[in-house]
């Protein structure tokens, strides 16, 4: 197809169309010459894309498209009618997005704590630093297994779960920022490998692993999850490519907003693993294994269901009727 012609050839009817789009009042007959010409966009817009992908010419066609059936319709789609496009398509895509990212964050995480537990659990001096013996003893002995035994289940895990997808959410949301995923990041880190090495140093650290394993497993990734997503927002701020900043910049805030929605159900899964497995007095093993398959559930969804998605190019963003045609720019 030659664009150049085809463009010659309907100039004046998306002319047309776009007055037709921007008029107050519609009569009876230019209604129905806006859908006529609506519809004969459409497959104007449909052939430019098949033939030549993105192009300016199909970026103005958009717009026209866009401003037609918002007049049309003036409502958008139902709500409940977008929630199998949101968890089929949207957010598994907007998942598997980050999947590398994700595991950068993770080793970089893992890394901090390992390093801080040694460190730690190596010096005696480091350890008395922490508290006094006695103190640290009960907190090894006692306390660290007792906080997640001294509240009712139910409380336990609603308070974990809206502490950590509050956390998640302040990472993605935040993101932009570019400190605040490293800083909640390097935190956790932090703290993780104090609690390792007092466990270590007083002889715990099979009841470390296997209180914080069983919910730890799911919960963590799913931090790092969005500890990544922040990230990603941050990068399309400082190289948004041939986008304007704003532009590449509201891209992914829209792209990596949904994680922090689904990270709200990731975080209420492993809130009910901590808050009815991991204090339970059953083996070990079971407790493991049980947040084993939580991480193995969420893995698929963002793994496989967001590879599907992603084929089928999704990116996690709104589509171009929810979030507006984009602007046009050259080069």
């Amino acid at each position: 197809m030659d664009l150049d012609a085809l463009t010659a050839a309907r100039r004046e009817e998306w002319a047309r169309l776009d007055e037709l789009g921007r008029a107050r009042r519609l009569t009876g007959d230019q209604v129905d010459e806006l859908v006529t010409r609506y519809r004969a966009a459409s497959a104007d817009l449909a052939d430019i894309k098949t033939s030549a992908g993105r192009t300016p010419q199909g970026d103005y066609v958009s717009i026209l498209l866009a401003r037609t059936r918002l007049r049309l319709t003036g409502v958008r789609e139902n709500v409940l009618k977008q929630m199998p496009r949101f968890f089929l398509l949207q957010l598994p895509a907007a998942l598997y997005r980050v999947r590398w990212s994700t595991l950068a964050v993770a080793v970089g995480f893992v890394v901090v704590a390992t390093m801080v537990a040694l460190w730690i659990s190596g010096d005696p001096a480091t350890v008395a630093a922490l508290g006094n013996r006695s103190e640290l003893q009960n907190y090894a002995d006692e306390q660290f297994v007792s906080y997640y035994r001294e509240n009712p289940n139910a409380i336990f895990a609603g308070s974990v779960w809206t502490n950590n997808a509050w956390i998640a959410a302040q990472c993605v949301l935040f993101g932009v920022t570019g400190i605040w995923p490293l800083t909640a990041m390097m935190q956790n880190a932090i703290g993780v490998g104090q609690s390792a090495a007092i466990m270590i140093a007083f002889d715990r650290t099979d009841v470390f692993f296997q209180f914080i394993l069983p919910h730890g497993l799911l919960e963590l990734t799913a931090i790092f999850v969005a500890g990544a997503a922040g990230l990603h927002i941050f990068w399309a701020w400082v190289a948004p490519g041939r986008r304007t900043r704003a532009a590449a910049l509201a891209a992914e805030g829209r792209s990596l907003a949904t994680v922090a929605v689904g990270l709200v159900f990731a975080l209420a899964l492993s809130g009910i693993v901590e808050g009815f497995v991991t204090p339970r007095e059953w083996p070990w093993q079971v407790k493991i294994a049980i947040g084993a398959v939580a991480l193995g559930v969420f893995l698929f969804y963002m793994l496989w269901v967001g590879r599907k998605a992603g084929r089928a190019g999704e990116t996690g963003d709104l589509t171009e009727y929810e979030a507006g045609t984009p602007t046009l720019t050259a080069g």
